[in-house]
């Protein structure tokens, strides 16, 4: 894709066009700088103008991010990003609007607004930056802490089940569901364009390290020499192959997925495809719930469906509205029914 100029003429945007005069707070080695730096490179190619992308984000380490964006941004409410960003689309449909949130802040006292938003299918991209800690207030668990997890808030361990991110977007029938590393630059911003593409709720959850509170927290299966043999690329299409040597795959066996070797009479032939247009979830929630250790991490795209988006259909409302009784009068309706002139 070509990156558009500003509309005067000028040189065509960059990066350092999306790049605020703000001092970037995170902690030194935080993975909160990687996702900034793709989002920032990725905003030039997506051919939008400037003043057409806004940044919602409530609160936490993440949600400092629209400051750091040379566009238009809200540091909204704890957890109320979704419903802000809401009522900015629909309002103006003609921007392109980004939602940043965490773990903390999306599933905990925002997991309300982030189901309801992802029912409605807004046109909007959510990008849930996942450490598995609250770090702005300093290392309590979070609603995707570990089973076991010593923090400042659970020293004997964490009893609470922890929250599958994709698990619930799916459950909320998004119709763009995706999962990404912020040490895989590269696979980091071919998901997040991806996600700016689609049509509809895209919600991104990023595998983020928080160097101070949870630090190598995906060091198992993220760090680059057991990724290949520990995560598994999922592309549309073909087969479930992983492995440095690409010599794993994954095979149903009835309705349990399990991790099979490419030799001994076992044939890409036999296993599992990714259909990630598929309308029915199954085949996502499936992948969304393998694990490490048990089985590979999947990355990319689980679902990418399409359907009428919230704002669409609510604009073909109101219009079917006008056409049967016509314009509206804003003072004849507030002046209907009983009223009370006081002197």
């Amino acid at each position: 894709m070509t990156a558009i100029a500003p509309g005067n003429g000028s040189a065509p945007l960059t990066r350092k066009d999306f790049v605020s005069d703000q001092e970037v707070r995170w902690c030194p080695g935080c993975g909160d700088y990687a996702i900034l730096a793709q989002t920032q490179k990725l905003m030039p190619e997506l051919g939008v103008p400037k003043e057409k992308i806004v940044f919602v984000s409530g609160i936490g380490c993440s949600s400092r991010l629209p400051y750091y964006m040379n566009t238009y941004g809200f540091h909204s409410i704890h957890g109320r990003a979704p419903a802000i960003a809401s009522g900015l689309k629909i309002s103006r449909p003609d921007l392109q609007v980004w939602v940043v949130t965490g773990d903390g802040d999306g599933l905990s006292i925002g997991g309300n607004h982030l189901l309801h938003v992802m029912r409605r299918n807004v046109d909007l991209v959510i990008v849930l930056f996942n450490n598995r800690i609250y770090g702005l207030t300093k290392g309590q668990y979070s609603p995707t802490s570990t089973l076991g997890q010593r923090t400042k808030t659970s020293p004997a361990g964490v009893i609470d089940y922890p929250l599958n991110p994709l698990s619930v977007a799916l459950g909320a029938e998004a119709t763009f569901v995706a999962r990404t590393l912020d040490v895989d630059v590269h696979h980091l911003i071919a998901t997040l364009e991806r996600a700016a593409q689609h049509k509809g709720t895209s919600f991104v959850e990023v595998y983020q390290n928080c160097v101070v509170y949870n630090d190598d927290a995906f060091e198992g299966f993220a760090d680059k020499t057991v990724r290949a043999d520990r995560t598994i690329q999922l592309e549309h299409g073909k087969p479930l192959v992983f492995g440095k040597e690409r010599d794993q795959g994954i095979r149903m066996n009835g309705l349990t997925p399990e991790v099979v070797e490419l030799a001994g009479g076992v044939s890409e032939a036999e296993l599992l495809v990714h259909d990630e247009h598929r309308e029915d979830p199954t085949l996502a929630n499936l992948l969304a719930r393998m694990m490490h250790p048990d089985f590979p991490v999947p990355l990319g795209v689980l679902r990418a469906v399409e359907r009428p988006t919230y704002e669409v259909l609510l604009e073909q409302q109101l219009r079917d509205a006008v056409s049967r009784q016509g314009e509206g009068d804003l003072a004849a309706l507030l002046m209907e029914g009983d009223t009370w002139v006081v002197d």
